[in-house]
């Protein structure tokens, strides 16, 4: 196996990135050798960094699949409107350019998946409905899917987590976030317009979880779209503990 912290220069955010990268052995098996190496992008929550996903790389050996995982800093993974800020394009179009040249995987949509939680499980929704041609599934745990909330929030007022100048530098206008690009609900509604398939979707979230009201919303929302999806809830909160077993179930269905 090989772990990497590799570096080097983002023109999406104007500066040198680092991210991490783990790559398990060769299979010994005849049988296992003939079956080509996937590739799963993870995305870490909010106030959280790369070096969250370590403690997965077991998951890497024994469905044989190269975990990327990258700095997503606080950015909600999208693109503001600040130079040097473009996140989505980073995670979506640029990274996904330099596993390929430089490593030769996630050549295709059907041997790339992305995985995030909380701020990482809108990342990765947000992302992959971004790029469906580079993303073939997704799993999205206990994902803050917070734009309906953010578009009713008022000039000068926040929640428990940030303040309205942080949102609307992140999301951009709060007052038309809802029909932008930066709401994976209004990017669902474009893909279906033109006639785009969708990548599979999972979705889990702990009953006990403070964005528990918020994905059942989006799993309403996309039974109301006929977007076929996992959603599963059970006993949780926000923490790793479901994360870990979340982040294994969901490895069954992405490999399956």
């Amino acid at each position: 196996m090989a772990r990497f912290q590799i570096n080097f220069y983002s023109h999406s955010l104007c500066r040198n990135v680092s991210f991490n990268m783990f790559i398990p052995n060769d299979p010994r098996g005849e049988e296992e050798k003939e079956r080509k190496m996937k590739t799963v992008f993870y995305l870490h929550g909010y106030t959280g960094c790369a070096e969250d996903f370590w403690s997965f790389t077991d998951l890497a050996e024994q469905y044989h699949f190269a975990m990327v995982m990258p700095n997503g800093e606080n950015s909600f993974y999208l693109d503001a409107e600040a130079t040097g800020a473009k996140y989505c394009t980073y995670v979506g179009e640029e990274l996904i350019a330099y596993i390929r040249k430089t490593f030769q995987l996630a050549m295709t949509k059907e041997d790339t998946f992305i995985c995030g939680l909380s701020m990482g499980g809108f990342g990765a929704l947000h992302t992959g409905l971004a790029y469906p041609e580079n993303f073939g599934k997704i799993v999205a745990l206990s994902s803050a899917l917070i734009v309906n909330e953010l578009s009713k929030m008022e000039n000068g007022v926040g929640n428990a987590v940030a303040n309205y100048e942080y949102y609307a530098r992140q999301f951009g206008d709060l007052s038309v976030v809802k029909d932008s690009a930066n709401n994976p609900e209004a990017l669902i509604m474009q893909l279906q317009k033109e006639q785009k398939k969708l990548p599979e979707i999972y979705m889990a979230c702990g009953t006990e979880d403070f964005l528990l009201e918020k994905n059942r919303e989006f799993h309403n929302f996309l039974e109301a779209q006929r977007v076929e999806h996992r959603y599963f809830e059970s006993v949780g909160i926000h923490d790793m503990v479901f994360w870990n077993e979340y982040f294994r179930k969901s490895a069954e269905w992405l490999f399956s």
